[in-house]
């Protein structure tokens, strides 16, 4: 097992009781999303955590693969979606490197709060652009810690050393946004709803 898998294994519980931090901010990025969304779309979401977002979005899409690197995580996914009634949702223990591309490709892939804890964001935005077909969208939010936290490059090791953290990238926006650019993507739409917030991206795999 990976050693943030153990890490997100081992909080997933209180993960899921923890609120949103900024609600209203989470229910327009969700707005905004499902504004590109259609009835018989495939779509991919990795690093789901307990599902919360796949579910949201799942009357709006045909179906949604969701991934997570922690099964402890997944569980509580698995729960929430028999409790909800939802079948149009998969749950799946994978990195993204490991997801086969479907004959034609996703229709979207929704990477949420994760391209910072990944440990190559470059090859997992060039994954993203891979899986899309031709035209499809990437929709990220992503904390860009270089633009406000830079000390936690000092840090965020000593509290993963600790086992206090999982792995954390510190990058800034602009690094994100050249990152997309070069893996070919479009960027459509962007938005900090404040500073020290998550960058949301809409990037777009030309067609």
């Amino acid at each position: 097992m990976r050693p943030s898998a153990k890490f997100w294994d081992r909080i997933a519980a209180r993960y899921a009781r923890s609120p949103v931090a900024d609600e209203a901010a989470y229910r327009e990025k969700l707005r905004i999303t499902q504004g590109y969304l259609r009835p018989g779309m495939e779509v991919l979401e990795f690093g789901c955590g307990t599902g919360s977002t796949a579910l949201e979005h799942a009357p709006f899409v045909k179906h949604i693969l969701a991934t997570d690197i922690s099964a402890q995580m997944l569980r509580i996914a698995e729960a929430k979606a028999r409790e909800k009634s939802v079948g149009n949702v998969t749950f799946r223990q994978a990195v993204l490197e490991e997801i086969p591309r479907p004959a034609e490709g996703f229709d979207a892939i929704l990477g949420l709060s994760i391209l910072h804890l990944v440990a190559h964001r470059d090859a997992a935005i060039a994954d993203a652009y891979r899986l899309l077909k031709p035209g499809g969208v990437f929709v990220s939010s992503t904390a860009c810690l270089g633009d406000w936290l830079r000390i936690f490059r000092l840090i965020g090791p000593i509290g993963r050393a600790l086992g206090l953290l999982p792995l954390v990238r510190v990058f800034t926006a602009r690094e994100l946004e050249d990152s997309m650019t070069r893996a070919g993507f479009v960027i459509e739409r962007r938005w900090l709803p404040r500073r020290r917030a998550a960058l949301f991206l809409v990037a777009r795999r030309p067609g």
